[in-house]
């Protein structure tokens, strides 16, 4: 039990550390809150200091969560994987070195899962795809990629009815995150 609580309250750390705001501070940018969708995600940085730098966020946001999975998987109990992942995204969304407001969790998420099930990952890119292509929203792809991401840690983890709740949880709260996304896209149609 020791483990599971060290683990979280490091994993929550980690994902603490915004590497967008940090990048706009080294390059006297400002915060990337401040402008488009008011997020520090991947997107948000890529609409502001174009894609490479958008890429690169969405790499160490995805490493970091590797790195948090692997971790979790050599420490602790199977079921309990899976909780990390949600730590991960509330860390991401609720960082507390930069005063609660991060992004949505969706990079952390997606890197977090493949490590543990790569092919679930592929799909979930797929399935962004063909709904960004669909819609033109980043935020309806992530929509389709995080239900697929969700569905294939349950499936990954035979259902485990713990691993269900940590999935369901953790795809709720990045869900829950992308609400000003909707409200804005109701609003326009």
């Amino acid at each position: 039990m020791s483990n599971f609580l060290l683990f979280g309250l490091l994993t929550y750390l980690l994902a603490s550390i915004n590497f967008s705001i940090i990048l706009f501070k080294i390059f006297g940018k400002g915060d990337p809150r401040d402008r488009f969708s008011g997020n520090a995600g991947t997107a948000n940085v890529s609409r502001q200091l174009g894609k490479f730098w958008g890429l690169l966020i969405l790499l160490l946001d995805m490493g970091r969560a590797v790195a948090v999975a692997q971790i979790g998987i050599w420490f602790l109990s199977v079921p309990l994987v899976p909780f990390l992942g949600l730590i991960l995204v509330l860390g991401n969304q609720r960082p507390i070195f930069h005063s609660f407001r991060g992004g949505k969790g969706v990079a952390g998420y997606l890197g977090f899962t493949a490590f543990m099930s790569p092919v679930s990952a592929g799909i979930s890119c797929l399935a962004w795809l063909v709904a960004f292509g669909l819609f033109r929203q980043t935020f309806i792809g992530s929509f389709f990629m995080i239900t697929v991401l969700g569905l294939g840690t349950m499936i990954h983890y035979s259902w485990d009815w713990t691993v269900i709740v940590w999935a369901v949880f953790t795809m709720a709260f990045i869900f829950y995150a992308h609400k000003p996304n909707i409200m804005a896209f109701v609003k326009k149609k």
